[in-house]
């Protein structure tokens, strides 16, 4: 009698270690298959305004400022955050070795264009290691003293005063190889009066110490120093531009009062790590262009005695470069050297 053949039972899926075993190694060969996850465009999350000098400065006045403005176009928060130190040294050397992203930014100004002579071992270069986005404002400095305890009303009376004075007058800034301290530097040079330098981490902690007699003058911002001024606690002389400021119409500039060639006036700017995509530079650059030419923020400025600028990524390159060179000189026939 002949037998049917007994069907082959059909197979059943794995269970157990190996199935599972089996199941991960495919998950694990489509996941590396497809591609990579990629960022959300710029911005995505709230972007650090890096501020090199203590808050209360002229620079902190105009992040913030700026900082709330840029918040609002491009719809995420922007936090502004101070690493003061080393003439504003510190903060750019954490933004250079920051992530080019566009996340983390420099409140940059003038006086980085001038420590790069004065700090000759610095961990970065200004010019290459960050990238200028674009400026925002050009502030005068102006010669102020203690109204209270510095009786001269002028340059040539501070002048005679100096001379006569048993000690150097002291006068402070925001640190070495900053715009103040360069300017006290070539005001000695100029009028062959002894001053005694008292380097500051910022603006804020120099008022305060100018305001309390610690020190009798400096060669601060507008920004700064205009509502004490406006008090009277303090007594401005002279502006160091070649053009009187629109805040202080009536204070002559230095060349007016005697002292020919002084042209320095604080810029301010952004800037970001030097790998940061072209994309986003454009677009920080465009928005940051469309703030400084509205008339809510230069009205905003007019009241802080700073003028708005503007100008392309290109020319503030080519302005810092230009700035870098000329300060480089200043430097060096003015002997100034960080202690």
């Amino acid at each position: 009698m002949r037998q049917t053949p007994t069907p082959t039972p059909a197979r059943r899926p794995r269970t157990g270690a190996a199935g599972v075993a089996a199941a991960l190694a495919l998950a694990a060969t489509l996941a590396g298959a497809a591609p990579a996850h990629a960022e959300a465009p710029w911005p995505a999350r709230p972007v650090t305004l890096i501020v090199p000098f203590p808050t209360g400065g002229t620079t902190d006045v105009l992040a913030r400022a700026l900082g709330d403005a840029l918040s609002r176009n491009i719809g995420q928060p922007v936090v502004v955050e101070s690493r003061p130190g080393a003439g504003a040294t510190i903060g750019a050397d954490f933004v250079s070795k920051a992530k080019p992203d566009g996340y983390t930014l420099l409140m940059g100004a003038v006086h980085h264009t001038i420590a790069t002579s004065v700090y000759p071992t610095l961990s970065y270069n200004f010019q290459k290691d960050l990238v200028p986005i674009a400026p925002i404002a050009m502030v005068p400095n102006v010669l102020v003293v203690n109204a209270a305890q510095t009786p001269a009303r002028n340059v040539a009376e501070l002048v005679a005063l100096a001379k006569k004075a048993p000690q150097p007058l002291a006068y402070g800034s925001n640190g070495y190889g900053t715009a103040q301290h360069l300017i006290g530097t070539q005001f000695q040079t100029a009028t062959g009066v002894k001053l005694l330098h008292v380097p500051y981490k910022g603006s804020g902690p120099l008022t305060t110490d100018l305001l309390g007699g610690q020190v009798a003058m400096s060669f601060d911002t507008i920004t700064t120093v205009l509502p004490h001024i406006q008090s009277g606690k303090l007594r401005a002389l002279a502006v160091t531009t070649a053009q009187r400021a629109t805040a202080l119409p009536n204070v002559p500039t230095l060349a007016e009062s005697g002292l020919p060639g002084f042209d320095i006036g604080t810029w301010f700017g952004v800037l970001a790590p030097a790998a940061t995509p072209q994309p986003v530079v454009a677009r920080l650059s465009e928005e940051i262009a469309r703030i400084t030419q509205s008339p809510d923020f230069r009205k905003r400025m007019a009241a802080a005695g700073a003028e708005p600028m503007d100008a392309s990524s290109k020319d503030f390159a080519q302005r810092i470069d230009a700035e870098t060179r000329k300060f480089a000189t200043l430097v060096k026939e003015n002997n100034i050297k960080a202690e």
